[in-house]
C-alpha cells in the first residue's frame, strides 16, 4: 500500500453516529464499491495517458499538430452514444472527455516543444 492510501479511512463519514448502524453498514458497503471503481478509474486513466504519451511522441517526432479536431469530434460523438447506452448523461461524458483531450493536447504540445531543439541535428 502506498503512503497516500495507507492513511485513507474507508469508514470516514460525517454521518457516523447520526444514522442507524444497519444503514451505516449498507452505506459503507456501497462506498467500498465506489472506492474500488475510483481506484480502477485512476489506473485506467494512467494506462490511457501512457498510450496518448506514445501518440504524442510520434506527433512530436514527425512534427504533427498536437490536436486532431476530426478525431476529437469523432471520439466525442462515440462517447456520447456510449454514455446514452450506459444511461450516463451524455453531456457529462462529453465534458469529461473534453477535459481529458485538453490534458492530452497540453502534454503533446509540451513533448513537441521539448523536441524542437534537436531538430536538424540528425537525431532519431
Amino acid at each position: 500500500m502506498t503512503e497516500s492510501t495507507s492513511s485513507y479511512d474507508p469508514a470516514a463519514s460525517s454521518l457516523a453516529g447520526q444514522v442507524q448502524p444497519e444503514v451505516m453498514a449498507e452505506l459503507l458497503s456501497v462506498r467500498s464499491s465506489i472506492d474500488n471503481i475510483d481506484a480502477t478509474l485512476v489506473y485506467l486513466l494512467a494506462e490511457r495517458f501512457k498510450a496518448t504519451q506514445r501518440v504524442g511522441v510520434l506527433k512530436a517526432e514527425h512534427q504533427l499538430p498536437a490536436g486532431d479536431p476530426d478525431r476529437e469530434a469523432a471520439q466525442i460523438t462515440r462517447l456520447r452514444a456510449l454514455a446514452e447506452e450506459a444511461n450516463l448523461d451524455p453531456a457529462f461524458a462529453e465534458k469529461f472527455l473534453n477535459f481529458i483531450i485538453s490534458e492530452v493536447i497540453r502534454h503533446h504540445q509540451a513533448l513537441s516543444e521539448n523536441r524542437r531543439p534537436s531538430e536538424g541535428t540528425g537525431g532519431a
